[in-house]
């Protein structure tokens, strides 16, 4: 049969829709533009249409719904609106009402199916080409079949047992592969991939993946196969995890790949573009690129869902200072709207703060207004009111009737808490919409001068602990319990984290107070705050997509160095390593997290002489919580259940561990083929 009959841009199982997204330079092949069959065998069109393969990752799977796949339903996130919340995300933060029918589970499914289609027809073209360099193909080759591996890692590690696909012909009744097959092609992808990219990307292009990407992935895929008991010439994959993972970090150099040596340096905003960290990006758009095309359906949100509503916490007439549309109009924060994942006890309780700077730099817990003076400055007129903000207005004067509501001390009746932030206005030109990069206002300087601004790595990072003094902050969520006394000395609201769980109901942790019921706190009200994660805030020049402050066009990592270091302390110990031998990867993390070098050492609890697998569960809590990891590390530990009853009652409660190990197949495309019956639906 003559390959272009039997390459077809739909296959049952998902839409090939050849994505077009506008992240970067690599240019997506448009089908309706020429003739396939003359033009796919030439080498140019065929490296264009081979972009498409990526064209699943940045703003389609590496988003929402692969995010809180990959993450929620473990023991880091519930929902912070009560015991009894039945809002969005229920299905995957409690297991509740998830069905065949959940949009988010097949939106996933989808999209890994589509970009697979596009890796297959990469793949089989590239034996028809009448041009091209054989170096230049098989790179070409080698970044299909990586980003194909990358999503059959996906569908299986969510999904379980699923097609293996290879072709693009079309069918009706598709089989389902079993595991090992799976895995054992995946693996194959990614040592051809490995043996084929360079060290440094195709093009010097650093959206492409490269050599350390393979290795990084593979480690990954053997740690997630060991979980299903898999083997390789004799070896256990736990085994290959951890020669994968060891010859990656022993081969740092060889490789281009790097850790940095402070925690703080890994989402700091002039590295977003080109994280020396990151393994495997997905690249975001950027708006200042003639090319930039905004796709307002298709494009990152995925930080706002982290977030708290700041109006509904404080009410606009007082402290909070700045919200032209309640919850929507947020120059500095972005759109807090959504308020529906917040971090469990158990998360909150894995970080020492007093000594790991990795607390601050994941979660805001200080609240601030902010200013836009230099947005004023530049002149812009026509950019949104929400960054036209005076220093002034920003300032909040604490009047009597501020003191009662927030139960402040009446010495602080006077004071004056001022803007942290500061936001510019630069307009793109290229349907970007205007860029709200921030500046710090300068400790102690109250002028209101853009003298007076700095700026700093991270500008959604606050200091800590909050001083007693800080005059820049209207709210804080402090991490360790403050006394009556402590929290009087300070003029602005003080809330003890600990006291925003509703222990008596939930003892593990996992459920928040509510705001409709007397919950302790002054105003009742302030039960909308918690911890807001901030690792997708990308507070930078060209971080946003059009005025809406909804979306965010940096890049996200899909793997770094550090998950190297924890795969290798993982692996050690689930192959017989030692618990010293395992402690070691986890101390470099740890160390690179310590606040003070003088406090790594044992009796701060910084160091570690050994380790267990609990002590690995809570450093990748610590150290990449949030970054599409969490649900596959306990699904292949088999460790869901067991986790669930300890840290997050609210979703244990619905865990049934006979199906919620796996994703429901979703009806969409049940209803789609002939043998619905017979491919099951994973126990849904």
């Amino acid at each position: 049969m003559n390959i272009f009959n039997k390459i077809v841009y739909r296959v049952v199982w998902g839409v090939c829709l050849s994505l077009f997204i506008s992240s970067c330079s690599l240019d997506e092949y448009n089908p309706l533009e020429v003739s396939e069959t003359s033009e796919l065998t030439k080498f140019e069109s065929w490296k264009s249409f081979q972009s498409n393969c990526y064209s699943g990752l940045w703003a389609s799977l590496i988003n929402v719904q692969y995010g809180f796949l990959s993450e929620l339903g473990t023991d880091l996130w519930t929902s912070p609106r009560g015991l009894n919340a039945t809002g969005n995300f229920r299905e995957l933060l409690a297991y509740n009402g998830l069905t065949t029918g959940y949009g988010n589970v097949f939106t996933v499914w989808n999209l890994a199916w589509g970009s697979i289609g596009n890796c297959n027809k990469t793949i089989l073209l590239a034996s028809v080409l009448e041009d091209g360099t054989a170096g230049d193909i098989n790179v070409l080759v080698a970044e299909a079949r990586f980003l194909r591996a990358y999503y059959y890692s996906v569908l299986v590690a969510q999904f379980g047992r699923v097609p293996l696909i290879l072709d693009t012909e079309t069918t009706l009744t598709p089989q389902r592969s079993e595991i090992p097959d799976i895995y054992a092609q995946i693996v194959s992808d990614l040592q051809f991939a490995f043996d084929n990219l360079k060290e440094t990307p195709y093009d010097n292009n650093p959206q492409r993946v490269t050599k350390r990407a393979a290795l990084g992935i593979l480690a990954r895929v053997y740690a997630q196969g060991a979980g299903e008991g898999l083997s390789e010439d004799g070896k256990t994959y736990w085994v290959r995890a951890k020669e994968v993972a060891e010859s990656l970090i022993n081969g740092q150099a060889a490789y281009n790949a790097a850790l940095y040596d402070d925690f703080a340096r890994v989402f700091a905003a002039a590295n977003n573009r080109n994280n020396a960290e990151a393994l495997f990006t997905a690249y975001g758009a950027n708006p200042h690129d003639p090319s930039f095309s905004f796709r307002n359906s298709n494009n990152p949100n995925i930080y706002l869902h982290f977030y708290p509503k700041f109006d509904d916490a404080f009410g606009i007439a007082d402290v909070f200072k700045k919200a032209v549309n309640p919850n929507t109009s947020n120059a500095y924060y972005g759109r807090l709207n959504q308020q529906f994942i917040a971090p469990t006890k158990y998360l909150v309780d894995c970080f020492d703060a007093r000594y790991d700077k990795r607390w601050e730099n994941t979660f805001v817990t200080a609240f601030t207004n902010y200013s836009g003076e230099q947005a004023i400055e530049s002149g812009i007129t026509s950019a949104l009111p929400a960054a036209f903000v005076t220093y002034p207005d920003a300032t909040v004067e604490l009047t009597p009737d501020i003191i009662a509501k927030y139960a402040l001390d009446p010495s602080h009746t006077g004071k004056k808490i001022y803007p942290y932030a500061d936001v510019n206005a630069i307009n793109t030109s290229y349907g970007g919409g205007y860029q709200f990069s921030p500046k710090i206002w300068r400790q102690g300087a109250t002028s209101g001068s853009t003298a007076d601004l700095i700026e700093v790595a991270n500008a959604n990072v606050h200091p800590y602990p909050l001083a007693a003094d800080e005059n820049r902050f209207i709210a804080y969520l402090s991490k360790e319990d403050l006394t009556a006394e402590q929290k009087k000395e300070r003029a602005y609201i003080a809330v003890n984290l600990n006291d925003l769980f509703n222990l008596t109901a939930d003892p593990t942790g996992s459920t928040y107070k509510e705001v409709i019921t007397t919950n302790g706190l002054v105003p009742n009200s302030l039960a909308n705050l918690f911890p807001a994660m901030l690792k997708f805030n990308h507070n930078f020049d060209g971080g946003w997509v059009s005025n809406n402050f909804q979306m965010k066009v940096g890049n996200i990592m899909v793997m770094r160095m550090a998950e190297i270091y924890l795969i290798a302390a993982e692996a050690t110990l689930e192959s017989g390593g030692s618990g010293a031998a395992a402690a070691e990867y986890l101390n470099v993390l740890r160390k690179r997290a310590v606040r003070n070098s003088a406090d790594f050492n044992t009796s701060t609890g910084m160091q570690l002489t050994t380790a267990t697998m609990d002590d690995v569960f809570d450093e990748y809590a610590r150290e990449l919580c949030g970054e599409f990891n969490r649900w596959e590390l306990l699904k292949r530990h088999r460790a869901l259940g067991e986790r669930l009853q300890k840290y997050n009652g609210a979703a244990y409660r619905n865990f049934d561990p006979d199906k919620h190990y796996n994703r429901p197949i979703p009806s969409a495309f049940l209803n789609q083929i002939n043998n619905a019956e017979e491919f099951g639906t994973n126990g849904y």
